[in-house]
């Protein structure tokens, strides 16, 4: 057992057990886009990236989503390396938001139903349940009643 384990152990090839297996992420980024041109040059560049399952490229939006087993900021550099200004996609639903009317928030640029997710439009962590409830009726927007 001792000799033969050691010449055995000798001649394998061990490989590194340490690799993290990424999960499946949803990636958005925000590219400016012109053309066809351009929308090809950006979804070519991440479609053979390796561990991307899927590409879809939204023009009108200015919108990139990549789904699969990719680093984020890996996705972002590789559409940057275009020659493309891209960033991660930074607006969320208009009915998620606790104060859409926040400064800040509004973007005129921002697809509709959107606003830019930014801090001040978010509810503090320790808001109390009375706060958390007087935002279903808000004056600020009194179409946004979440109940109905």
């Amino acid at each position: 057992m001792g000799v033969m384990d050691h010449i055995v152990n000798f001649f394998t090839i061990t490989t590194n057990t340490n690799n993290k297996k990424k999960s499946m992420q949803t990636v958005e980024i925000k590219v400016k886009m012109d053309c066809d041109g351009c929308e090809r040059r950006v979804k070519n560049s991440v479609k053979y990236m390796k561990g991307v399952k899927t590409v879809e490229v939204n023009r009108k939006q200015s919108k990139v989503t990549v789904n699969g087993y990719v680093d984020p900021n890996r996705v972002l550099n590789r559409i940057k390396s275009t020659g493309k200004r891209a960033e991660f996609w930074p607006y969320v639903p208009y009915n998620v938001v606790y104060y859409p009317h926040a400064p800040q928030a509004y973007d005129k640029r921002a697809p509709a139903g959107m606003v830019k997710n930014v801090a001040q439009a978010q509810l503090p962590p320790n808001a109390t349940e009375e706060e958390k409830f007087a935002y279903l009726f808000s004056d600020d927007n009194p179409s946004a009643c979440s109940i109905m």
